[in-house]
């Protein structure tokens, strides 16, 4: 893994003036912090929480262009604002992350709509394929097909 200190972004940064905006919630403040920092140098609006009720206030009244959020456990208690989010606007873009790969979990986030659901940790390369791939160009903008 490359250390984030020496990664250099793929891609160059939005070049609309309105910057794509993520809706990230993690419980684990290392990760929240660590997401943060790597999505904000990609040039992405960031909203960090790390409570699921405060975020869905946020979620409330506010739009975002992809929704990325820890499972927060075994039982999936972010499953609740996963059901939110996709009842607000079935087209949100959410990714779902956890540390720990369960059959049951995947197959619940997926059958409540989630766009993917992926194992911790992810590298900032990881972090920039995925919002990459969920997040659709901005007005203006156009997709880089560059490898």
């Amino acid at each position: 893994m490359v250390p984030f200190s020496e990664y250099r972004p793929l891609s160059s940064l939005p070049s609309s003036p309105l910057r794509q905006s993520v809706l990230l919630v993690d419980d684990d403040a290392k990760d929240l912090k660590h997401f943060t920092t790597v999505l904000q140098r990609l040039g992405y609006s960031v909203q960090a929480f790390a409570d699921y009720q405060e975020a869905e206030g946020s979620l409330e009244h506010g739009y975002f262009d992809l929704v990325i959020m820890s499972q927060s456990g075994h039982d999936f208690e972010s499953r609740r604002l996963v059901a939110f989010t996709l009842g607000r606007d079935r087209y949100t873009p959410v990714v779902v992350l956890t540390r720990c790969l369960e059959m049951k979990r995947y197959l619940q986030a997926m059958q409540l709509g989630t766009a993917d659901y992926l194992e911790k940790p992810l590298s900032p390369a990881e972090l920039e394929r995925l919002v990459a791939t969920h997040c659709k160009p901005q007005q203006g903008e156009s997709l880089s097909l560059e490898s």
